[in-house]
């Protein structure tokens, strides 16, 4: 007899939803809390299992799914899961990590080169028609190579952006973290410090750690004190590691020279948002993994996160497995 699954988001690969529906019943929700919730939490009654991303998932809706053995999530990140209550149902949680590694990297280090050379900025200048003479000092942007770059939580992604940095521009890397990385020390030169350290001393700042409880506002108004007028900060990590209110008082106080941002605490952000209207500014919105190669490798790695998991094998990326 078939297992039963629900998916609970667009998979961006049809080949992967044919494998899925061969294996297995398929329910599929596009709008699960919204045009589809009394259908979606009918399914849930019946589910061995769950893959998608972007729903937040925890008791309110999952008492309803008294069967559910895993949830395999599109994503690398797995703070829309309640861990305490997935642990306390024995429910496995995987997701796909080493899917959004490069892309994401990519993503990271063009904001950097976007943001120091003032790209966004200097295209709108053209396509408005101001460019009538040579560009001078007050559309000058800054050098990329040779700089230094500070990560903070210098994990996958962090080290994949590291590698562009020091071997495509020669710059130095610095890092802070829970822990000593000997292999990216001896790789490309990292130089751990602690983060206030580090704050004081880069060029360039990156955040790449996970969300988390001990990372929510990790980065805040008394860290971005600690940089200097001429630091350049990106985020490609989440929205709430960093007090959105307390970048835009720092930019507006001249605390930074710039910020090049994937993420926001409110997504999408909000149209009448101040960090919209300032011109040292980019913005994205969230495409961190947001490839065509990318978004097929996330759904084929979570549609076998799932398989293994209902075969009884073990997932090649557990979170939480029993």
């Amino acid at each position: 007899m078939k297992k039963n699954v629900v998916i609970f988001s667009r998979a961006s690969s049809e080949a992967v939803m044919e494998d899925l529906r061969e294996r297995y019943n398929l329910s599929v929700f596009l709008d699960p809390l919204g045009n589809d919730r009394e259908a979606f939490m009918a399914a849930l009654a019946e589910a061995d299992g769950m893959l998608g991303a972007n729903l937040k998932l925890g008791e309110e809706i999952l008492k309803h799914a008294p069967r559910l053995k895993v949830i395999s999530s599109i994503s690398a990140g797995y703070d829309n899961y309640d861990l305490e209550y997935l642990q306390s149902r024995g429910i496995q949680l995987t997701n796909t990590p080493d899917a959004v590694t490069e892309t994401t990297a990519d993503t990271g280090f063009m904001l950097l080169m976007m943001t120091a050379r003032r790209a966004v900025e200097l295209a709108e200048h053209i396509k408005t028609g101001q460019w009538t003479a040579s560009i001078g000092a007050a559309h000058f942007g800054v050098d990329v190579h040779g700089k230094r770059l500070g990560i903070i939580g210098l994990g996958r992604i962090g080290a994949a952006l590291a590698r562009r940095a020091h071997f495509g521009f020669e710059m130095s890397i610095l890092y802070c973290g829970n822990s000593d990385k000997p292999q990216y020390e001896a790789e490309f030169g990292a130089k751990r410090l602690e983060m206030d350290e580090l704050l004081g001393e880069a060029d360039f700042i990156c955040v790449c750690v996970p969300l988390s409880e001990q990372t929510r506002h990790l980065i805040g108004a008394r860290e971005f004190a600690l940089m200097r007028p001429d630091t350049l900060f990106i985020n490609i990590a989440r929205g709430p590691v960093v007090d959105e209110a307390a970048l835009i008082e720092a930019l507006r106080a001249g605390q930074l020279h710039g910020a090049g941002l994937d993420v926001f605490e409110q997504e999408p952000l909000p149209t009448d948002s101040p960090l919209l209207a300032m011109p040292n500014v980019v913005a994205l919105p969230h495409i961190g993994s947001a490839t065509v190669e990318a978004r097929e490798l996330m759904a084929r790695t979570a549609a076998n996160n799932l398989i293994a998991v209902l075969d009884g094998e073990t997932p090649a990326y557990p979170i939480l497995i029993f």
